[in-house]
């Protein structure tokens, strides 16, 4: 299991390394929503938490799932620019104003990823609307209205966010930034000497172990617990450093934006304690392939059976049967919300596995 970037004809001066603060931001809009993903970041969580408005920390939860469950391609707005060369802003500013440049159509598939993987072109598509919308709904009330507003209203949804952002900006983030920004120079800096010196695939390899760089096939591979492809074709390939979103290397592969790398710097801070016989229950649990994967997902959110069974191609009976050996071993919760029970992977189990299968599952 592996993303794929066939790099086939890319150019040196077309590979770039630059911080972006959006994409910061929304990595602290994610560890603010799940603080367990991130136990290095726990102080830093609770003084913004402290003295966060009530205001909005409302209107956070309004649409966390942007950034809770899946990390959307809205916080990487420049990947999705025509022509595939346009680079992050060296501001927040000058990144919303990227983001109000995407189409309607981009905006709208980007932000409705969190409705298990919906094929993209969902707004100009009635029945792709309508299944959109009902996989909202077993999520509950909350995404469904988001979701019924967007399809509806992407204006008034895309004016919405942008001024969310700028009021987090002004509240908590721009103080963060300012912090972050020299050590994520830095790094892009390093990286950007790297490429120049040594090449491509030194420069992959101290971006994360987890990527590797087949240079006669043109292909750079990334060890993750799920399966896509894309390509750079005559565009660039985007590395973002983050210093927030540790553990998680994501890669953006969505058709006709830029591909890119969004890969953490710095180091974890995870601790570890477990019972031989829990390690070894949890261990046993663990070692099919298909249970590794249904983990990588609800790490991220809570799903239902059926929610699960879609994604993976199977019935609902054998995701039941999967879950029922995630149970018994202590890995997953339960939750009933209306006629819906949603499972969700209890991190702070996992974390005492040890932080190797943790970053793999988050990756």
């Amino acid at each position: 299991m592996s993303v794929t970037i066939d790099i086939a004809g890319l150019r040196p001066e077309r590979v770039a390394v630059v911080p972006s603060p959006v994409a910061e931001l929304g990595m602290a809009l994610h560890a603010l929503s799940e603080p367990g993903h991130h136990p290095g970041l726990q102080g830093w969580v609770t003084a913004v938490t402290a003295r966060l408005d009530p205001h909005l920390a409302d209107r956070m939860c309004e649409a966390d799932f942007l950034w809770r469950t899946t990390f959307s391609d809205v916080f990487l707005p420049y990947a999705g620019i025509p022509g595939g060369a346009t680079l992050p802003g060296a501001t927040l500013a000058e990144e919303l104003d990227l983001l109000d440049k995407l189409t309607d159509e981009q905006f709208v598939d980007a932000a409705m990823e969190f409705t298990c993987a919906m094929p993209y072109g969902v707004l100009a598509d009635a029945g792709l609307r309508r299944r959109a919308l009902e996989l909202a709904a077993a999520r509950g009330p909350q995404q469904q209205r988001f979701s019924e507003l967007l399809l509806a209203d992407p204006p008034r949804i895309r004016a919405w966010l942008r001024q969310f952002l700028e009021d987090c900006d002004e509240a908590f983030f721009a103080e963060t930034w300012a912090r972050l920004r020299h050590q994520l120079t830095a790094d892009a800096r390093h990286k950007t000497d790297m490429l120049r010196h040594k090449g491509l695939a030194e420069a992959l390899a101290a971006v994360s172990p987890a990527i590797a760089l087949d240079e006669a096939a043109g292909v750079i591979t990334v060890d993750k617990l799920s399966v896509a492809r894309t390509a750079t074709e005559d565009g660039n390939l985007l590395l973002i450093p983050t210093s927030l979103g540790r553990p998680h290397l994501s890669v953006l592969y969505r058709p006709d934006w830029q591909p890119v790398l969004h890969y953490p710097v710095g180091s974890p801070e995870l601790s570890a304690s477990s019972s031989v016989e829990q390690l070894a229950l949890r261990m046993t649990a663990l070692s099919h392939p298909v249970r590794m994967r249904i983990c990588r997902h609800l790490a991220r959110t809570a799903y239902t059976t059926s929610e699960l069974a879609q994604i993976h191609g199977m019935t609902a009976p054998e995701i039941s049967r999967h879950l029922s050996v995630l149970k018994k071993a202590g890995l997953i919760t339960t939750r009933r919300r209306g006629r819906y029970i949603q499972y969700q992977l209890d991190i702070s189990v996992v974390a005492r596995l040890g932080s190797d299968f943790l970053e793999g599952i988050l990756r």
